[in-house]
């Protein structure tokens, strides 16, 4: 994302890299200072970004969410011993904004129709999601001790290019050029102004809250579509507040959705347990298989099972790249919120199907033990499985559970998702 990334005052920890922007809670006493859990995180997380990036560079954004959920399943509990807070924001092979979260971390999105928000903390373990690029901006923000946010900041003319940086969080601005400082077409850059020193990398802390790029002079061009337009003067004071107005939470939702989301919450916490196997790494594993559910490594098939926390048992992957972990039971369909799945507890996952064979609220997925079952919710147009070396499909009875296993795949209307494993392939 070539945009302008403008940090917001506090005390956590941002990255940008490789156009993406990485945003790590900090919890600890006093300033964060370079050898901080939070920054080595970061550091961390940013070089998976980074290569992800190398891989894919015309969007990354799905290989981002499954490396960093990979990474967040076998080494963010070595981090510091406590739970990670962290947001991803990049750039999506569709075109789109890729939200990555994790934790008591929150995106919002502003666009012409007001703002739109994702948080970490109402999923069972991460929020992906692949949003259209708003008109206006969007932001990623570490949640405080009360679960608030920063009130969103007006547009500044500070620009955070490549490095890290102390801060709450970051806006990425989309309406107009890339920073409003180049808007000034008509002041031509000092020539001293032109050489200045390389940015920071990830692996240094900038003590600054802002990194703001050298005054450049831009190309002209037709499709410049600043609010301000280039007369606006520099002098403007609103230009260079970037400090938070406020710490008022973000909007409430309406009292009905929120008790849906309270339930959904307490429903899908990550603390179910089951009889089980850990693996030398101490990662809870299904005690059928061979390797670990977690890591991947081998596991001692001759101790006696004990009693663990169920860990993600695998991911669902819908034919446009979008993710899904599977770590509490979900409700599919074309507008399952407000369906008595979602009631009930179940987490909802809202799925487009232009071809209108999809129900609102059209199949669970369920979590039984160690395995993965699917339900037809009693849709009108059924739902179809494909089990593992299958060619044909099948048609689910409704109200009958089916196992998947990994590799299956599931048609509902005219989407297809498969179910792929959570963990790396046996030694990586």
């Amino acid at each position: 994302m070539d945009r302008q990334v403008e940090v917001v005052a506090g005390n956590h920890v941002v990255v940008r890299v490789a156009g993406a922007v990485v945003v790590v809670g900090y919890r600890g006493p006093g300033r964060v200072r370079p050898d901080a859990p939070a920054v080595r995180a970061a550091e961390t997380v940013a070089q998976l970004v980074a290569e992800a990036s190398e891989r894919v560079p015309g969007g990354p954004g799905r290989m981002i969410a499954r490396e960093a959920t990979r990474w967040l399943m076998q080494e963010a509990e070595q981090v510091d011993g406590n739970p990670i807070d962290l947001g991803i924001l990049s750039h999506s092979e569709t075109g789109g904004v890729a939200i990555f979260l994790h934790g008591s971390v929150t995106a919002v999105l502003v666009g012409a129709r007001g703002a739109e928000y994702y948080r970490g903390v109402d999923a069972a373990f991460t929020v992906d999601r692949v949003a259209e690029p708003p008109a206006r901006a969007v932001a990623v923000f570490i949640d405080d001790e009360r679960g608030r946010i920063p009130e969103f900041p007006e547009r500044g003319i500070g620009s955070l290019v490549e490095g890290v940086a102390a801060a709450a969080g970051a806006v990425v601005w989309f309406e107009g050029d890339r920073t409003r400082a180049r808007d000034r077409a008509e002041r031509p850059a000092p020539p001293a102004a032109r050489h200045r020193a390389d940015p920071p990398t990830t692996t240094q802390l900038d003590e600054q809250q802002q990194v703001t790029p050298p005054p450049v002079r831009a190309p002209e061009t037709d499709e410049r579509q600043s609010m301000t337009g280039p007369e606006e003067s520099l002098d403007d004071p609103r230009l260079a507040r970037t400090q938070l107005r406020g710490t008022d939470p973000a909007p409430e939702p309406d009292p009905a959705l929120e008790r849906r989301m309270e339930q959904t919450a307490r429903a899908t916490s990550i603390s179910v347990r089951v009889m089980g196997f850990k693996c030398a790494r101490a990662h809870p594993s299904d005690p059928r298989s061979a390797f670990c559910t977690v890591c991947g490594m081998p596991v001692d098939q001759t101790q006696p099972p004990a009693e663990v926390v169920r860990p993600p048992l695998g991911m669902l992957v819908l034919d446009d790249g979008m993710t899904y972990l599977l770590a509490a039971d979900v409700v599919i369909g074309r507008d399952p919120e407000n369906s008595e799945a979602a009631q009930r507890g179940l987490v909802p996952v809202k799925i487009d199907d232009s071809s209108g064979g999809m129900s609102r609220a059209h199949a669970e997925i369920r979590l039984v033990n160690w395995d993965i079952t699917v339900i037809d919710h009693g849709s009108t147009n059924g739902t179809r499985a494909r089990p593992t070396g299958y060619r044909d499909w099948i048609r689910l009875q409704p109200g009958k559970p089916m196992v998947l296993t990994q590799g299956s795949e599931i048609m509902l209307g005219n989407r297809v998702l498969r179910v792929e494993p959570a963990a790396p392939p046996p030694f990586g």
